[in-house]
């Protein structure tokens, strides 16, 4: 039941062999693929790619980095493109308040106008954040954002801050920096919270897991962050794989 709950197949960077990337999926044991939007464009290209392949699903949203490009157009078009059924979910949507590509003021309102889209479909958020946990965490509680479930995608904060998530109804999710040697608190996290909250990824076709850094990544690759958690919890690394293809089934919704 292994589950990439993150990747970006749409990405220019699977341009070339797509085919090949799914067919390396399937032979590493991936039953599920979800492929996240970041814009408008790419949320569409993720829908296309859900119709065509049985094994992807699509999540659609607008990044914070593109939070100045939203409009009532684009809103209106996320919320038709959220309505189909292989869509799980709206993200990725947050803050990011490290490169701070859109204003900060457009990020939060863009979070804002994205969560009450999801509420209104009922469907649950996939969360990016970066140098804004207490800006993000406000949000959410003050949006009741947890109320049709969500997900932290690659987690970055400390223990307190995850609880306090789990605590709105959140899961988390683990990418390559789980495997990086100077990922303490992310290691000590991973290691700690409840395994029924945690979901793994790779954020392909970005942050590869050691040992593959500097190379593209893909959602095969989702095995190393399963093995790496599975040394953390000693657990063997199928029993992680059935467990974090679970958490994901429950946290989007997935029936099939």
């Amino acid at each position: 039941m292994l589950i990439d709950s993150h990747a970006h197949l749409q990405d220019e960077a699977f341009a070339e062999d797509l085919e090949q990337v799914l067919q390396r999926a399937e032979q590493a044991g991936l039953e599920k693929i979800i492929c996240i939007g970041y814009d408008y464009e790419s949320s569409c290209e993720a829908v296309k790619l859900a119709r065509k392949h049985p094994q992807i699903y699509a999540v659609v949203g607008v990044h914070p980095h593109d939070a100045k490009t939203l409009n009532n157009d684009i809103l209106a078009g996320l919320y038709d493109l959220a309505r189909e059924p292989r869509v799980l979910a709206v993200g990725e949507i947050g803050l990011d308040f490290y490169r701070n590509l859109s204003p900060q003021e457009m990020q939060e309102r863009a979070f804002i106008e994205q969560i009450k889209l999801a509420q209104e479909l009922y469907k649950p958020i996939v969360i990016h954040d970066r140098d804004a946990h207490q800006e993000v965490l406000n949000i959410i509680k003050k949006e009741k954002a947890g109320r049709s479930g969500g997900i932290m995608h690659c987690y970055s904060g400390h223990l307190p801050l995850a609880i306090d998530l789990m605590k709105q109804g959140f899961y988390l999710s683990f990418a390559g920096p789980l495997t990086y040697k100077n990922a303490k608190k992310t290691v000590e996290v991973a290691a700690k919270i409840p395994l029924e909250r945690i979901l793994i990824e790779t954020d392909c076709p970005y942050l590869s897991p050691e040992p593959l850094r500097g190379k593209r990544n893909e959602p095969s690759n989702v095995s190393y962050i399963a093995s790496k958690l599975a040394e953390l919890r000693n657990k063997d690394p199928q029993e992680i794989a059935y467990l974090t293809g679970l958490n994901a089934r429950r946290a989007f919704h997935i029936n099939d």
